[in-house]
Formats: structure tokens, C-alpha cells, sequence
């Protein structure tokens, strides 16, 4: 062990006269401590809320959007042909949007109403894992309703069934605004619908606001030919999915729009992006507080030991083996925070997990409870960050240290 690091750590014990900066070390070290937890918990909530809210989102959409310009895709069929070999490609399903509303007799809701393949949707969408009541089989073929009529089915969101007060078996009327033009104005076209499935995605925007149909329903109810809004694509890597849109758009041509999920959302997640580099920032400060701490522990400690200094520097101590002295045992101060700072983080996130401790309303947040997740680069960023804030604070103590005059602390003793 050099002299630097054995001097530096015997500093960090006080005698029992000089008890006061002993405590002034503590208090600086849960101070370092304290910030870190912060930010690894700050971090982690931030990270799962947008693991959580990706997933939920991806989970009821697709990863990539094939639509053409401002018109129907009549040739979705020869699309999903095209892209089948395309690398990360691993499904495609046809889709048709359109606006509508549901009336249940005595409630009436605007709906997206959603026309899907069944055979091929499941393998893009994760509607099956969503369905807590009835079966997706059932929008394939007609149904028979309770007065003994055939019906075509629709699954609805459970918030959705809760508004218009309907439930597994029970029929909906569905009003599309694009009419018909008859002699006495423009008539809205409706249809009766069976409810065969209710879903819960975990979104309650989309709970209260979607519907699904058949591919083959939908473009009957909506006087469409055999054509579809777009196709729906589902790859191997959400995080490569602009390469395989790239690759996608070389092989169907430029006249097609290829969106991928980033894209969609982008609004929601440089947002949040955003919002996580700002609370970063805003908890540095809390590190920063505890560095003004320990430039005060170490001005004390410089204070107190400059008969030691002096007497080091006569026996031939350099001005940099002086500064590496109190660097040394600022840097203890916080090393020793960061990883009790880490530790705490990891154990707060590790309860939250296993007994959500916090829970949240899921009317207004798009998540039940929060979800803590620690990724590595966060940790290292956030410890990185630390022991540099404190390396920079023990610059000025320690170059004090450096430059005092050993004859001129000597003189009086």
C-alpha cells in the first residue's frame, strides 16, 4: 500500500477529540448515498413505465404499417406476398380503420372500428392474449343471437361494455357516418352485431375506444371492395425495425408509406425521453449537494492536519503525493456512498417489484402499479457520474493542501 492511500484512509478515522468530522464524513457519505438511490430508482420507474407502456402499445398495435398514399390497398395480398422473405419480417396481416359508433339501445359510443383477419391477426397482434371473455374464432362466421337470428360478431373493450352496459351474447348496433344518399338526405348505414369477446389490453384508451370485426364483415359493412386499409407487419427486432422498413420499402417500391412503431409514437416516447434526461439532471443536484459536503468535510480536514502536512512536505513529501492524499479519501467518501446508494436502489426497486408497495389508478395511468427497472447502462451512468462529481470536489481542498508552506505551519509549534 502507497503512503498517499494509507494516510489518505487513516484520515477518514477521526480521533476521539475530533469527533465532529468524523460525523461530518458520515453525513457526506449518505448524502452521495441518498442521490444515487434517487436516481437509480427515478431511473428505473422511468424506464419501466416506458418498457410497460411499449409493450401494451406494440401488444395491441403493430411493429410496422404498410398503407399506400391516400387510397385503399387493393393489392394487399401481393404486399404480404412480397414481404414474406424480406430478413425480420416474421408475420403481416391485412387491416381495415374506420370511424363508428355503437349504440347498445340506451348508450351510444364513437368507436375505432377495427376490421381484422382471424387466421393471420393473432400472429401480429396479441388479441388472443388480451380476450377475457369469448373466443376470436367467433368473428369468423355468423353467430346466433338470442331471438334466433344470425349475426356477425364484434369483440369490444371491457371499459367499452361497462359504457354502453352490454356483455358476452348481447347485440350492438353499429352506425357508420359515411351513409347512404337517398332522396331525403344522407342516410347513416347500420348494422346489427354480436358480442363474442371482450378484451382488456391494459390501456384504457383503448379499452373505451376500440372494436374489432371480421376482414370479410367489415368490408361488407363499409361497401368496400376486396381491399384493405393496410397491412400489418411484425418483425424480429423493435429495435432494428427502420433497417427492416428500409429493406420492406426496396422491395414493394416507393408509392407505398412504411411506418414503423417509433415513428407512430414518437410524440409519446420523446416525451418521455425527455422527461427522464430532465429528472436525471434534477437529481444530480442531490449528488451535487453532497459534494458541497464534502469539499466542507475536506477544507476541515486540511485545516486540522496541517502540522502532519507540514511535517510530511520536510520529509520530502511532493505537492502531488499531498493532493493524492485528499483525493484519495474524498474519493472513498464517494465510492463508499455510490455503493451503498446502489445497494438501497436496488433493494427499494427489488420490494416495489416483488409486493408492489405503489400502486396507481389505472384510469388515469396507462400502467396498475409501478414497475422498477435497473438496466446496467443506467447504473453505470449514474455511478460514473458520481464518483466524477466527487473526484471535482476534492480538487480545491486538496490543491489547498498542496500549496501550504511547511515552514509556515511549523513556526508556532
Amino acid at each position: 500500500m502507497s503512503y498517499e492511500l494509507f494516510i489518505g484512509l487513516r484520515y477518514l478515522k477521526a480521533k476521539r477529540k475530533q469527533t465532529f468530522i468524523s460525523l461530518i464524513t458520515l453525513i457526506s457519505i449518505t448524502g452521495v448515498a441518498i442521490g444515487v438511490m434517487a436516481l437509480i430508482l427515478v431511473l428505473g420507474v422511468m424506464t419501466g413505465f416506458s418498457d410497460d407502456l411499449r409493450e401494451k402499445i406494440l401488444g395491441t398495435n403493430s411493429h410496422l404499417v404498410i398503407q399506400k398514399f391516400g387510397a385503399a390497398l387493393n393489392d394487399y395480398r401481393v404486399v404480404m406476398e412480397k414481404i414474406r422473405d424480406c430478413p425480420g419480417v416474421v408475420a403481416s396481416t391485412p387491416f381495415i380503420l374506420s370511424q363508428a359508433m355503437l349504440s347498445s339501445g340506451s348508450n351510444v359510443s364513437g368507436v375505432v372500428l377495427r376490421g381484422i383477419d382471424v387466421v393471420t391477426a393473432p400472429s401480429v397482434i396479441k388479441i388472443k392474449e388480451t380476450l377475457v371473455e369469448g373466443s376470436l374464432d367467433h368473428l369468423a362466421h355468423d353467430q346466433q343471437s338470442t331471438d334466433g337470428s344470425m349475426l356477425p360478431g364484434i369483440i369490444i373493450g371491457k371499459e367499452l361494455a361497462k359504457m354502453l352496459g352490454v356483455g358476452l351474447g348481447e347485440p350492438l348496433t353499429v352506425i357508420s357516418p359515411s351513409g347512404l344518399i337517398t332522396p331525403t338526405g344522407m342516410a347513416p348505414r347500420w348494422k346489427k352485431f354480436l358480442v363474442v369477446g371482450i378484451f382488456e389490453s391494459g390501456m384504457y384508451e383503448y379499452d373505451t375506444t376500440l372494436a374489432y370485426i371480421s376482414l370479410t364483415n367489415a368490408q361488407s359493412f363499409l361497401k368496400m371492395a376486396d381491399e384493405a386499409t393496410g397491412v400489418e407487419v411484425k418483425v424480429t427486432d423493435i429495435y432494428q425495425v427502420r433497417t427492416i422498413a428500409d429493406a420492406i420499402r426496396g422491395k414493394i417500391g416507393l408509392s407505398y408509406l412504411v411506418r414503423d412503431w417509433m415513428e407512430m409514437h414518437r410524440n409519446l416516447y420523446s416525451a418521455l425521453k425527455l422527461e427522464k434526461i430532465a429528472m436525471f439532471i434534477i437529481l444530480v443536484l442531490i449528488i451535487l449537494v453532497a459534494a458541497f459536503n464534502i469539499i466542507g468535510t475536506l477544507i476541515m480536514v486540511v485545516h486540522d492536519k496541517n502540522r502532519d502536512i507540514a511535517i510530511l512536505k520536510a520529509m520530502g513529501a511532493t505537492a502531488p503525493a499531498i493532493m493524492r492524499i485528499f483525493i484519495i479519501q474524498g474519493l472513498v467518501i464517494g465510492v463508499v456512498g455510490t455503493c451503498l446508494g446502489l445497494c438501497g436502489g436496488y433493494v427499494l426497486a427489488f420490494i416495489q417489484n416483488q409486493y408492489h408497495v405503489v400502486g396507481l389508478s389505472q384510469d388515469i395511468y396507462y400502467i396498475p402499479q409501478l414497475t422498477v427497472k435497473t438496466s446496467l447502462f443506467d447504473t453505470l451512468w449514474v455511478s460514473c457520474s458520481a464518483i466524477l462529481i466527487t473526484f471535482i470536489a476534492t480538487i480545491y481542498p486538496s490543491r489547498q493542501a498542496a500549496r501550504l508552506d511547511p515552514a509556515e505551519a511549523l513556526r508556532y509549534e
